[in-house]
């Protein structure tokens, strides 16, 4: 999972001026001393943190189980709400437009979707779920039936409507209000300019918390499994050696990223992860048992949408195996929930220009596609080899020994060696960008930044990248994955309570600006009634403009002889009040003498801008009307943020001034957010 960096700023060390990254301290220092106390924990008291991790995982499972599972739930319902209420509204200004083709956002779904721990799950799972399943009778029929559906739940779109979730608070947020790109930033609704306090340093401290531990497990999942290929292509002797060996080549590779900006050349190569990934499973579809795995893939998928709305909310309270709870479900919450934040800013980066109606249906299903091909092909062809051919050594070890789990069944297969290599390569693409990624968002947190397009100090990048490779040790030395597991169980809770809070901040906001849109457009309609100037037959002439073909000759004069005057009149008024105010026009090369565009500049560090251009249209057809393909209509449009560019044909001198004045208290209301959030 990548999150590309992308530019430095320039930063002056001595001072501590606006528009630079500047350290929170607080998150930083809180953040780091709970992550080392664990650390050293485990390191030195491997046993005592061994015990104590079960006993606390214990407490969770009994008391805290049930939220998770009603959590996960609410989250993904809310995210399928707000998409369909609210999916005209734009991550970005209403003139946003993607910054990516979809082809290519895509791609980086998918990167952001995927990682070591799917090659370590997709085998072990369905397998684990065959031979002991929760509630059915093991290695029966319906466990095998079963057995892939729960790995596709636990990896499907519950989870991604997590991501999904803070992917819309972030991206709202950041790139439509302006505000840094941070968790703290969806709260403000709910408790204003104290996110700027203690409230929100508590976010950020919980939030990189959570994030630490979800990237530690994910690291510890692709050091045993990187091992095992290098162990089968090379002879790399199983063991802590080899692992605390990967761990620092991943901290290394961060932190040569961090020192000469290489994270776009990292995020290509996460993508093209997916490719090759695309390639390994078509090899294991195409030389395996083809026509079993096509029909295991389409009852997959069947048998999820029907078992789904029951296995979403079942605690199974009647029959509870706590300890399968703990290390299946339970477990892959609380690892999608450390992970929200990380994988939400990515998606946010992303998507800017997107409405929330393409960010809900792209997130919640690229992903998923991706998903349940590679499950339901790994999967299956492992159930296969253990119910076709009687492989029970291979099941022993699938459950027992997880990672070999994912290379005994490569070795099954025709060109093994090949497999193994392919798969090693696909593994540790995935692991050094996972880490390099996790100390890019880690250090993002533990920062004040100027901008949603700007990073932490290098040095914050490399501090993370330790700390991170030093826990993923020391719960290693514990007691391996089910430490890491267990670990985060424990910390993703307070980040759990987080979310909810952006729900209710991102709920809040969201229907705050379907109101304001609403009276806007409102008082809009009124307002040019009631300066609807006067003589009788003024509104014929307006009706007349509308339903006419305003040539562009009749554009460019109601631009020169009613609108430049308006504003120049505007201009005269503002400088007279002492505001610095600037009147642009941009005349078009060929015809120097007509105006294309005019813009008005009102104050200095950051202009209001009332812009109003001259665009070319297709002609509306109206009733029985026959317009011609190539019939066109100039429009006079005006371009501010937050509204959809609108026709001023219409609009006579003084209602252009009113617009303008309308225009400029709302943008003063925007700025006076900002300014308090900043303070």
């Amino acid at each position: 999972m990548s999150v590309g960096a992308t530019q430095e700023v320039a930063v002056d060390e001595t001072t501590d001026k606006p528009g630079i990254p500047r350290t929170k301290w607080a998150v930083l220092l809180v953040s780091l001393s709970v992550t080392l106390i664990v650390a050293i924990w485990g390191l030195v008291a491997s046993e005592h943190a061994y015990d104590t991790l079960g006993a606390v995982v214990g407490f969770f499972s009994e008391w805290f189980g049930w939220f998770y599972i009603a959590l996960a739930t609410v989250v993904l319902l809310f995210s399928i709400i707000i998409g369909i209420r609210y999916k005209t509204v734009r991550l970005g200004k209403p003139s946003d437009r993607p910054e990516f083709s979809t082809f290519s956002w895509a791609a980086m779904l998918f990167a952001a979707g995927i990682g070591t721990d799917v090659m370590f799950f997709a085998v072990s799972e369905p397998v684990a779920n065959y031979m002991a399943p929760p509630q059915v009778e093991p290695e029966s029929l319906i466990a095998a039936e079963q057995a892939t559906v729960w790995t596709l739940f636990h990896y499907g779109i519950t989870g991604w409507g997590m991501y999904t979730l803070m992917g819309i608070a972030l991206g709202y947020y950041a790139h439509r209000k302006g505000l840094p790109l941070a968790v703290r930033s969806a709260l403000y609704p709910l408790f204003g300019k104290r996110v700027k306090g203690a409230i929100g340093d508590a976010v950020d401290i919980a939030t990189v918390i959570g994030t630490i531990f979800g990237v530690a497990t994910s690291l510890g999942i692709g050091v045993v499994m990187l091992n095992v290929g290098l162990d089968i292509l090379f002879g790399i002797e199983q063991g802590q050696p080899a692992q605390i060996g990967l761990v620092v080549l991943a901290v290394g590779m961060a932190t040569v990223s961090a020192l000469s900006g290489v994270d776009r050349g990292i995020r290509i190569l996460s993508q093209m992860n997916v490719l090759l990934g695309v390639l390994l499973s078509g090899w294991i579809l195409v030389t395996g048992e083809t026509a079993f795995l096509m029909r295991a893939i389409t009852m997959n998928i069947g048998d999820f949408v029907a078992m789904f709305p029951g296995m979403t909310l079942d605690t199974m309270a009647f029959d509870h195996p706590a300890d399968w709870m703990n290390a299946w479900t339970l477990f892959f919450w609380a690892w999608w929930i450390a992970w929200a934040s990380f994988v939400g800013m990515f998606l946010a980066r992303i998507s800017k220009g997107r409405t929330i109606g393409q960010f809900v249906l792209g997130t919640l299903t690229i992903p998923f596609i991706y998903i349940v091909m590679w499950i339901s092909i790994f999967g299956n062809a492992a159930l296969d080899l253990i119910r076709n051919r009687g492989d029970q050594e291979f099941a022993e070890t699938a459950v027992n020994t997880p990672e070999l789990g994912f290379y005994g069944l490569l070795q099954q297969y025709p060109g093994a060696f090949f497999l193994v290599g392919l798969a090693t390569f696909v593994g540790l693409l995935f692991y050094v960008t996972s880490a390099d990624s996790g100390a890019l968002v880690m250090a993002n947190l533990s920062s004040s930044l100027p901008g949603s397009d700007v990073d932490a100090r290098w040095y914050l990048r490399v501090l993370w990248a330790v700390v991170t490779g030093l826990l993923t040790v020391a719960m290693l030395a514990v007691d391996g994955i089910a430490a890491l597991q267990n670990a985060t169980i424990v910390m993703g809770l307070p980040f759990a309570f987080v979310m909810i809070l952006v729900m209710i901040g991102l709920a809040k906001s969201l229907e705050a600006e379907r109101v304001l849109s609403y009276a806007r457009s409102a008082s809009l309609t009124s307002g040019l009634v009631a300066r609807s100037g006067v003589g009788t037959d003024s509104w014929r002439n307006r009706l007349g403009m509308m339903f006419g073909v305003v040539t562009t000759k009749q554009a460019t004069k109601h631009l020169d002889e009613v609108v430049v005057p308006a504003l120049e009149a505007v201009r005269s008024e503002f400088d007279q009040a002492g505001v610095h105010v600037v009147l642009e026009r941009d005349d078009d090369p060929e015809e120097t003498r007509v105006a294309r565009t005019v813009t008005l500049l009102v104050g200095e560090e950051t202009p209001f801008r009332y812009q109003v251009r001259l665009r070319r249209v297709p002609a509306p057809s109206y009733g029985a009307g026959v317009i011609e393909a190539d019939d066109m209509v100039t429009r006079v449009e005006v371009d501010l943020a937050g509204l959809e560019p609108y026709d001023v044909i219409p609009y006579t001198g003084d209602q252009i001034c009113n617009d303008v004045l309308d225009a400029y208290e709302r943008y003063q209301a925007t700025q006076r957010t900002v300014s308090e959030y900043s303070e």
